[in-house]
């Protein structure tokens, strides 16, 4: 179980986990680590704010717990659930059996044996391998009663059940929370955090983050689809292509044994990179062609 010496060692661990970051990215994790406090990321969406808690847990030896939010999400989808089908089993059980303590029925029905938890509760539990990386995942997808209850969460990393009481977490858990920013997280619930916007890498970056990621792609192939990719989110498009877009794109041409670019492979890999057929339809013809040959006069200049 590795700790986080240095704002380096953190560059260096999540490095070693294929994850390339700056060093202010790097100095709120260790922030994050050192004071205990949760990491709130917000960014573009494949801007990588995910891949952090993923690397993080690997590089430090820690299990990954991940609330993946969506719009409904309540308290106790994120806490625990009762398994009902367990339940009326041991109900019907019990009653075939014949003179069922009802008291002690219920004490049985309502323990831990037929407790689900559910990743918040997961989190507050003891680890041997300490405490676990909480990755409360998109977090604008979910609305303000549960940011409320969730702010009550964080504060004091203790929930409550209220057939077995409090829980409370022996050690914090390490919670990164991420947002794709469709709608602004509470400013109460951001005070509880340290603050970080994942933005887009530099030429530069992306190129380190694509051989982490792809190492089989060539140099040349390397820079030539960071520098497209690059250029393809100056265009007004309705979602512009993020860093796991460039991955996967890279990793689809290595499939097809591609060496260098053209138009013609663009077009037929587009999908890899783009999402909506309004995107897809606004490159085609001579566009490609157009922002291909943008791209190579930019690396004409690094």
């Amino acid at each position: 179980m590795r700790q986080a010496e240095s704002i380096d060692h953190v560059q260096q661990m999540l490095t070693e986990q294929g994850y390339v970051c700056g060093r202010p990215l790097a100095t709120v994790v260790f922030l994050s680590l050192k004071l205990g406090r949760p990491l709130f990321l917000e960014g573009e969406a494949g801007v990588g704010k995910t891949e952090i808690a993923k690397a993080l847990a690997a590089a430090m030896g820690r299990r990954l717990i991940r609330l993946q939010c969506y719009e409904g999400l309540d308290a106790s989808s994120a806490v625990y659930e009762w398994n009902f089908a367990a339940q009326m089993v041991a109900i019907r059980t019990a009653e075939a059996a014949g003179g069922a303590d009802r008291a002690g029925l219920q004490a049985e029905l309502f323990s831990d044996d037929f407790l689900v938890e559910r990743p918040l509760l997961e989190a507050m539990r003891p680890d041997e391998n300490g405490p676990p990386v909480l990755l409360i995942d998109e977090l604008d997808r979910t609305d303000e009663p549960f940011e409320a209850f969730l702010l009550e969460a964080l504060s004091d990393f203790q929930v409550t059940i209220p057939e077995l009481g409090t829980i409370k977490a022996p050690e914090p858990p390490i919670v990164v929370l991420t947002s794709n920013r469709t709608r602004e997280v509470h400013d109460a619930l951001k005070r509880r955090c340290l603050y970080h916007w994942v933005d887009y890498p530099d030429f530069t970056r992306e190129v380190e983050i694509l051989k982490a990621r792809a190492p089989e792609a060539t140099e040349q192939l390397s820079r030539e689809v960071v520098a497209f990719v690059q250029q393809l989110r100056a265009e007004d498009l309705f979602k512009k292509p993020g860093v796991a877009e460039t991955i996967d794109w890279a990793n689809c041409l290595l499939a097809l044994d591609v060496i260098d670019l053209s138009p013609a492979v663009i077009a037929d890999t587009l999908g890899a990179i783009l999402k909506y057929q309004d995107d897809i339809a606004q490159l085609q013809g001579s566009e490609a062609k157009r922002i291909l040959d943008q791209a190579r006069d930019s690396l004409d200049e690094v």
